[in-house]
């Protein structure tokens, strides 16, 4: 008896022993586990992949990238050693620096948002180049994704609740005819056929991002124009991913039309429009949240393509031109910038459908 005593634990530890295994989690290691702390940070670990690996892989481009650059700027009347100085200039690390310190210095020009001074355009900082052309093409393709997808959306729920029927075999085929179809192709049949052979409007006229005399600000003036060159890489981008999300909405409304509480909500005696609105449409939607932002991606992609086309002054066009002109710290800030855009864009998805669906947070 004595020993079963002596070995019995004493009142409440049992209690203290759960208390201490049942204890919340301090509250910085809480926040770092948090749902949206864990989506933000990888990230930035992609972003910070992307990169090193354009820094790495612009140092294994064969040929010193300073003689390359003064070769294109003699060109221009500039002897050999004012080009020397002005491509040293121009990049933000020492070429003739260890590869440690380079990336050391190109990692703290990349937090500090200095990636240099271009090359095709000699004073002009690659922030300023990038800032003067990346809205326009944010604006027509943000524009563009929100319609197609409203559209897109809407006509899928359409062909689902009309299956098998004259509508939904007509939007169908058209909806596959247009997601097979690049959007560069698109823009030139808009272009030749729309514009040329229809004469609906004047490629001319619509070149460029605004016309000129037209100063930017917050009026009617500037914003109408602004649509009014937009309108064609809009127009582009909607005709480009709009069958893709006809024939994906479709899908998913037709598997959870099939659901059981779709069908007790009909037997309840709900209208219509409630079951389609409530029912349906949230739950069809729900699954495809995170691929607008592929959407998004794919379409800055492109969008070099598009622009060069239609002339559209946005960041196609100057990756384009960095390209072509051998702009080295042009090019690679236009990367990161890219990469981060849609990064952004899925990180943005990724926020919206943890709303839309908390359990993924668990």
């Amino acid at each position: 008896m004595a020993t079963e005593i002596a070995a019995s634990p004493p009142p409440g530890a049992g209690d203290a022993t759960s208390a201490r295994t049942d204890a919340p989690a301090p509250p910085l290691r809480r926040i770092w586990n948090h749902y949206a702390v864990v989506k933000v940070r990888k990230a930035l670990v992609v972003v910070f992949v992307v990169a090193n690996v354009t820094f790495f892989l612009g140092r294994a481009m064969p040929g010193d990238p300073i003689d390359v650059m003064a070769g294109r700027l003699t060109q221009n009347g500039m002897t050999m050693e004012e080009a020397r100085a002005v491509a040293m200039n121009s990049l933000a690390y020492d070429v003739d620096a260890p590869l440690h310190q380079q990336w050391w210095d190109f990692l703290v020009g990349l937090v500090t948002f200095d990636m240099g001074n271009t090359i095709n355009r000699p004073g002009v900082s690659v922030m300023d180049a990038i800032g003067a052309y990346l809205p326009w093409t944010l604006f027509s393709i943000g524009v563009g994704t929100v319609i197609a997808v409203a559209l897109g959306l809407a006509l899928g729920m359409v062909m689902a609740y009309r299956r098998n029927q004259f509508l939904d075999h007509v939007l169908s085929v058209a909806a596959s005819v247009l997601g097979a179809v690049p959007n560069y192709l698109i823009a030139m049949v808009l272009v030749v056929g729309g514009g040329m052979y229809l004469g609906w409007f004047n490629p001319i006229e619509l070149r460029g991002t605004v016309s000129p005399g037209v100063q930017a600000g917050f009026n009617l003036e500037f914003i109408g124009d602004a649509f009014f060159h937009a309108s064609l890489p809009i127009l582009t981008y909607v005709l480009a991913i709009i069958g893709t999300w006809m024939l994906v909405m479709k899908a998913s409304t037709t598997e959870v039309l099939s659901e059981d509480y779709v069908t007790v909500a009909r037997a309840r005696g709900l209208r219509d429009r409630r079951i389609a609105v409530a029912y349906v449409g949230r739950n069809a939607v729900l699954p495809l949240v995170a691929q607008i932002a592929i959407s998004f991606g794919t379409l800055v992609g492109g969008a070099i393509f598009v622009e060069q086309v239609l002339v559209y002054k946005g960041v196609g066009g100057l990756l384009l031109d960095a390209v072509n002109y051998r702009d080295y710290p042009l090019l690679q800030g236009l990367l990161i910038i890219i990469t981060s855009c849609v990064v952004a864009a899925n990180l943005v998805a990724d926020m919206l459908y943890s709303r839309l669906d908390p359990r993924i947070r668990d």
